[in-house]
């Protein structure tokens, strides 16, 4: 178990605008991508295996999709094979993967407070709080794939309510539901600084697409960086944590 102590008065802390937000995060995010690129890595191999498992093939759906030259009425996506079962994977894996984003965020933290990084820093999530992070993680998941599926456009209002949660679980050493409602009471008092935070967060996390698609394994983490920084922003400097 770890201990929390207040830290020193080095770091940097965001004003709280989405712009201000957003630039900190590059900051951070240009000294700590190499551990983003370790979990994007890990995340595009067993992404890789569940496909194999399921059957299901992604590229050649977004294909077969693109070949239908606008007429959908036909094209059923859900029943084609494989696809529900990759897709329950998919969200499994995103609820098992859920303690490296954790990490990242732990290690942005101690980048940003001149503190020595250590690789083992990326685990801290399976070894602090993991039973909440990953409750959080499927509460989370559920919510948001319920909004995803309202056809889609809920989806980018509803997950800025959920901006601060891993921050809170990490530095906070709260429980699932604390987190939940603590997130949700400050998002809801302003939301739109949140809302332009995790867009623009998003837009920068799907960058890398641009690069023939391979780029996104540089960026797709950067949205991370941005839920730590807008915690700095909205809650002050986090607490040290110091293992023992």
């Amino acid at each position: 178990m770890s201990e929390f102590n207040e830290f020193d008065q080095q770091g940097s802390v965001p004003e709280r605008n989405t712009g201000s937000i957003i630039s900190h995060a590059f900051e951070m995010y240009k000294g700590v991508f190499l551990y983003g690129l370790i979990i994007i890595i890990i995340y595009f191999i067993a992404n890789f295996v569940i496909q194999n498992i399921s059957g299901y093939n992604l590229l050649n759906n977004l294909r077969s999709f693109r070949d239908l030259d606008g007429d959908y009425s036909d094209y059923s996506y859900w029943n084609r094979s494989g696809t529900s079962l990759y897709y329950s994977g998919y969200s499994f894996l995103g609820i098992l993967i859920s303690p490296l984003y954790v990490g990242l965020i732990y290690i942005t933290n101690k980048f940003n407070t001149k503190e020595q990084i250590e690789f083992s820093d990326l685990l801290i999530g399976y070894r602090q709080n993991l039973g909440n992070i990953l409750l959080y993680s499927l509460i989370t998941t559920i919510i948001l794939w319920i909004s995803f599926l309202m056809c889609f456009l809920p989806f980018f209002f509803v997950y800025p309510l959920f901006f601060l949660g891993y921050p809170i679980l990490l530095f906070e050493n709260a429980n699932a539901m604390d987190a939940l409602n603590k997130t949700y009471n400050i998002v809801k008092e302003n939301y739109s600084t949140f809302l332009g935070t995790a867009l623009l967060g998003g837009i920068i996390s799907l960058s890398g697409i641009i690069l023939c698609g391979v780029g996104i394994i540089f960026t797709a983490c950067f949205m991370e960086i941005a839920m730590y920084s807008a915690y700095c922003a909205y809650l002050g400097k986090p607490l040290q944590i110091k293992k023992q």
